[in-house]
């Protein structure tokens, strides 16, 4: 699993695609809030925790159908299932190679963001808790929808629509632990890690079953 990882993560900086592609994106629609919204430092900071992590999310999605499709395309996914790895550990190290290059980079890029959208001082803290303990849920709930999505022509949008309610939890809760992060927000914040835990745990076992069904 491990050299399965640093596979990913080496396909990826090497392409520069999926990875550039995520934080171009996540900058630009951070940057554009203040264009379309005016510059009234007040609204921007009632408004910059859920800018922040709806800009996390889609950025995150834009690259999803990366994480099994281009292994499906050249036949390697094929070759990685008859690997002593069963299927379970192949989706978690793929999502943990997304997370590292979507969901990381995304968490240190939101700091500069955060002044951009005059984030108060207080909630940084929360902020980067938040995107680093709710992020690990968007890459394996997505890597969730990849496999079942895996092998369709121009899958993208189906994979979409199926991820998209699956993220609104993680999306309301970390939005409100910024929100509320000068009151002290560490139970919202446990249920962030929670959901991170919880497909962490559950979500390999099923791109496990939707793999196999598709590689048929």
């Amino acid at each position: 699993m491990k050299s399965l990882i640093l596979r990913d993560l080496k396909l990826a900086f090497r392409s520069g695609g999926g990875f550039a592609l995520t934080l171009a994106f996540f900058l630009i629609v951070v940057m554009f809030v203040p264009f379309g919204v005016g510059a009234n430092l007040e609204l921007l900071s009632r408004i910059a925790p859920g800018i922040l992590w709806i800009g996390a999310l889609l950025s995150c999605l834009l690259s999803l159908d990366r994480i099994f499709q281009l292994d499906w395309e050249d036949g390697t996914l094929e070759a990685l299932a008859t690997s002593p790895i069963p299927l379970s550990g192949i989706a978690t190290a793929k999502a943990c190679a997304h997370w590292i290059t979507t969901g990381l980079p995304i968490t240190i890029a939101a700091i500069p963001l955060g002044y951009l959208l005059n984030l108060p001082t207080d909630a940084y803290t929360w902020l980067i808790a938040s995107l680093a303990l709710g992020t690990p849920a968007l890459s394996f709930i997505g890597a969730f929808g990849a496999a079942i999505t895996v092998g369709i022509k121009r899958g993208g949008l189906l994979l979409s629509l199926l991820v998209l309610p699956l993220y609104i939890p993680t999306l309301m809760l970390g939005a409100q632990v910024v929100a509320t992060g000068t009151q002290n927000p560490a139970q919202l914040l446990a249920l962030v890690a929670a959901i991170s835990l919880l497909s962490i745990a559950l979500i390999p076992p099923a791109c496990a079953i939707a793999l196999r069904a598709n590689l048929r």
